[in-house]
């Protein structure tokens, strides 16, 4: 078993060469990830022979600890099941398919597939005997979704909503200093939201060992208060006690700063509290002149909590947070460090492509500064608890978030789902709001919305009351949730008459929590209905909709609301809106699904920005339509504009405040040139040119956007002879790898029904019409004799397993369905004697060398269709007489190599994002098409 052991009680944003971060620890506590080396297989919804027979033993899971049935038992035989790593989401390995789920992008997974909604993983780790003493958990930051998790057989807990992390002890079912089973089942076949949500474990799994005393999961809580230049930081701890001890601890609380130097310590000694009890306990320490964690100067400190037993450290407990002040006025907007701020956000889902939702943690950070390179300051995680990495990522690099919990409500369901968000989340100092809804349209505008918001918010309050709480609303601004809600989240501007609730309601502060929804293709500049392609000029979608522009021209013309929040930033799978399949992905992005941007990035980045901009839309390949006016339009923040067609000036405009500007410009080839001026003075020239044809493949690795790691994001492009990106080019790329691994491909065209990843395919075939006869010696077979069909019999039916023959011959079948010769097929042998001879379809094969109980079998000895498999072995003997024997001879598996990877250019782009190997130095690229030079790109 591979292990990575760091510290990561608030798990510190830094990229090491594995990704993840790498501590010594100093106390009892290990934080063990254990993401790799993982079995994976399908299971089946509803047919017990296809899931295993798991839950079907006469004694269940649920009636008797420890029988965890099929996959879920301890010793079951995974051998032959897919060998993976997490992250892993394996719908978006799926074709799609039109009878797919509309919201989540038309993947041939969840429900309507029950052969394709249930996942089984397996791993199987070693705990050493001197763990003994010692609290052992698993931890998991996500399952989608209704995960079930054994461990060595014994059922330990379901968390349905696949948005939550959770945690296990199972310190009482360890087998110390052998084989350990971690067993999870993934039932994916409900949705949860309205958009595509990824199947399986695919955020991070670790292995925690703790001492019976330790700070409880997420058991720290800071707050400041800033004073003049000095900060008073509150450091509450809860203390959780799983042992007999019932003496004292000393609690020592340091705080460091950003350089690791140490700036306030604390102590005191406290008692534990009782067996299985926690028990919180505050410190007060002091920072003199903080340096505040701002959006431009995202500075965070680190609180060490350590716990000393006997003058032995016995825990040490780590936690990221910043210093700064948050403040919503109703009449002037938000406030972060007493300046004014206006919220420039985002709404996004977790998924991106080629990977969907089980994206390596720099992917979090790559999309994060996408994002912050465009000029915005905020982000909302639309609309679940998101992976602890992107918050993390958003604390590193100064981004503003809104938290939001999955599902309103009132009981335990609802309530503890929001408990667990915040108190995981409430350190962060990126966390500016915290979200307990979202277009609850069946209860918005009535007293059942109001009591629910009421409570939902007061409970929010007893946990976090440093924040605010909203709820997105977009069915009326008028009463119900609108009416009790502390921060009025407006949900699309047509919706309602905002300024006559802000009338109304003058002492609640309000900000557009989704704006937008607009309707754009990136690379595409006329509307095609017929091949589902929109224009991307900023439009208004519906016409009670509104534009990017029209929106952000009414947030930032009032004073009274804090800013918005743009649906969205990344188009996302599923919700193909305003068309269906085949587009499989939303249209609603300012960037498209790989990052890459549409237009109205550029209208953003004018305004939200402070660097000088300069845009013009569209290209200029426009062959065929010589003479015919084409819209130009430019975006940019210079007071004045002047555009040239090969030299020639089409006139300067002035630039009206967050406006862009146009042109009608009949298409010539040539060079379309914009210049900016400021002040009068020419500050920026940017050019459109007619490119010619494409000549060789450019790949470039985006290294500013992607923290220091093993995964980069590669950009794919073909240039003409000048080397000139060519916008309009839509080769098809095929892709080799060495030193690492191809994690998935994208285009970001929203009507792409290629594959996303391009992986091994793998079967299991059963042996089916298994029967015996009894051998008179216990001297094996060389070779078959001919046996008499009437002496076989249903093999172990009614054996006398005190009077047993000295062996049996066993014969089967198993089906293949496609010709053997371009797949590579085993026989992974389940013991069912002592000694053992296989013969297929009468050859006498020989075990491999790796693993004495599996069979590689050559294409040469099968056939398509029915084949047969006979098993001669001296029999197992009972210890016991209700020992159970296995009754069941093995299993096929059959793999189909996979295609090279591939993937066609869109508009003159793809993307392909890889990993390197942990010992490789660098990783080689190469990319060919036909009729252009193939590409090759170095990343060490």
């Amino acid at each position: 078993m591979r292990i990575t052991i760091f510290k990561r009680a608030f798990a510190v944003f830094i990229f090491l060469s594995s990704g993840f971060v790498f501590a010594q620890s100093k106390s009892d506590r290990e934080l063990i990830l254990i993401d790799k080396d993982w079995r994976f297989s399908f299971g089946h919804l509803y047919d017990t022979d296809k899931d295993f027979g798991h839950a079907t033993g006469y004694f269940s899971y649920l009636t008797k600890t420890g029988f965890g049935d099929g996959p879920a038992a301890k010793d079951f035989d995974d051998r032959a099941w897919r060998k993976l790593d997490l992250p892993h989401d394996w719908a978006v390995e799926q074709p799609f398919s039109e009878s797919g789920s509309f919201s989540h992008g038309f993947k041939t997974a969840g429900k309507g597939f029950p052969e394709k909604s249930i996942g089984w993983y397996r791993k199987k780790i070693n705990i050493p005997e001197t763990d003994k003493s010692k609290i052992i958990s698993l931890k998991f930051d996500g399952v989608f979704r209704n995960s079930k998790v054994f461990f060595n057989g014994y059922y330990l807990g379901t968390e349905e909503s696949g948005y939550n992390g959770f945690e296990y002890d199972v310190t009482a079912y360890v087998n110390y200093n052998g084989e350990n089973a971690i067993v999870v089942r993934a039932d994916a076949s409900m949705e949860e939201g309205w958009f595509y949500e990824g199947a399986g474990i695919y955020r991070h799994v670790y292995l925690q060992k703790t001492n019976p005393v330790h700070v409880a999961t997420n058991g720290t809580y800071v707050t400041s208060e800033i004073k003049d230049n000095n900060t008073e930081i509150k450091a509450e701890v809860t203390i959780e006690n799983k042992g007999n001890y019932k003496g004292s601890v000393e609690i020592i609380q340091t705080i460091f700063d950003a350089s690791n130097k140490k700036i306030a310590t604390s102590s005191e000694n406290v008692a534990v509290p009782e067996f299985y009890k926690t028990a919180n306990f505050t410190s007060n320490l002091k920072v003199k002149n903080p340096v505040l964690w701002d959006i431009d100067a995202p500075n965070l400190y680190r609180l060490e909590t350590q716990l000393k037993q006997n003058g032995k450290i016995i825990d040490s407990y780590e936690t990221s947070f910043g210093i700064r002040t948050i403040k919503f006025d109703a009449e002037k907007g938000f406030f972060l460090n007493g300046k004014p701020l206006k919220l420039k956000g985002t709404n996004n889902h977790q998924d991106h492509a080629g990977i969907g939702t089980a994206l390596p943690d720099e992917l979090q950070y790559y999309r994060i500064q996408k994002l912050k390179e465009m000029g915005s300051n905020a982000y909302r995680c639309s609309h679940h608890p998101p992976t602890p990495e992107l918050l993390y990522a958003c604390d590193k690099l100064g981004m503003l978030v809104i938290d939001e919990t999955r599902l309103m409500g009132i009981n335990d369901y609802h309530l503890n789902d929001l408990e667990r968000m915040m108190k995981r989340d409430r350190n962060h100092p990126s966390i500016f709001c915290w979200s307990v809804g979202n277009e609850e349209w069946n209860i918005e505008g009535n007293i059942v919305g109001e009591r629910i918001t009421t409570t939902m918010q007061d409970f929010a309050k007893s946990i976090d009351p440093t924040r605010p709480v909203t709820v997105g609303i977009s069915s009326g601004f008028k009463s119900g949730i609108s009416s009790v809600v502390e921060i009025m989240g407006y949900n699309y501007l047509g919706n309602g008459d905002i300024d006559a609730h802000r009338n109304e309601f003058k002492q609640q502060p309000g900000m557009g929590t989704e704006e937008g929804s607009t309707f754009t293709t990136r690379g595409i500049y006329f509307t095609d209905d017929a091949k589902h392609y929109k224009s991307a000029y900023d439009q208004k979608p519906r016409p009670t909709f509104y534009s990017i522009e029209e929106g952000w021209k009414f947030y930032t013309e009032r004073p009274y609301l804090a800013g918005m929040f743009i649906w969205t930033g990344f188009d996302y799978r599923g919700e193909p809106t305003p068309y269906g399949w085949p587009s499989v992905t939303s249209y609603f992005g300012m960037m498209d699904v790989c990052g890459f941007p549409k237009d109205n990035v550029f209208y953003l980045k004018s305004w939200w920005g402070n660097q000088p901009v300069l845009h013009i839309m569209p290209h200029w390949n426009w062959s065929g339509m010589e003479g015919k006016e084409i819209d130009v339009w430019v975006q940019s923040n210079c007071d004045e504009v002047e555009l040239f067609l090969n030299k020639k000036s089409l006139g300067k405009k002035k630039m009206e405040l967050n406006s862009h500007l146009e042109w009608k410009v009949k298409y010539t080839p040539g060079n379309l040139e914009a210049i900016g001026y400021k002040n009068g003075k020419k500050v920026l020239t940017e050019t459109q040119k007619t490119t010619g044809k494409a000549e060789n493949i450019k790949l470039t690795v985006d290294k500013e956007n992607v923290a220091k790691g093993n995964v980069s994001v590669i950009t794919v492009e073909v240039t003409d002879n000048n080397g000139l990106h060519v916008p309009t080019a839509n080769d098809e790329i095929a892709f080799s790898i060495k030193g690492g691994k191809i994690l998935g491909v994208g285009n970001g065209d929203p009507t792409s029904l290629e594959n996303d990843q391009f992986i091994d395919a793998l079967s299991l075939v059963n042996i089916t019409d298994l029967k015996e006869q009894k051998g008179t010696i216990a001297t094996l077979p060389q070779q078959l004799s001919n046996y008499a069909e009437n002496d076989w019999k249903t093999a172990f039916k009614d054996r006398d397993y005190k009077n047993q023959a000295p062996s049996y011959i066993y014969k089967g079948e198993f089906e293949l369905k496609d010709s053997p010769n371009a797949n590579i097929i085993s026989f992974f042998y389940k013991k069912i004697g002592v000694e053992t001879a296989v013969f297929i379809n009468g050859n006498k094969v020989e075990p491999s060398v790796e693993d004495a109980q599996k069979y590689i079998l050559n294409s040469v000895i099968l056939k398509q269709g029915k084949n047969t498999i006979h098993i001669a072995a001296t029999p197992l003997q009972k210890v016991k007489d209700w020992d159970v024997m296995n009754t069941d001879p093995g299993i096929i598996q059959i793999i189909t190599s996979a295609k090279p990877w591939k993937r066609q250019l869109f508009n003159g782009y793809a993307q392909i994002i890889i990993q390197k190997d942990e010992n490789a130095k660098e990783v080689v690229l190469s990319a060919s098409a036909k009729g252009v030079k193939t590409g090759t790109i170095v990343v060490k």
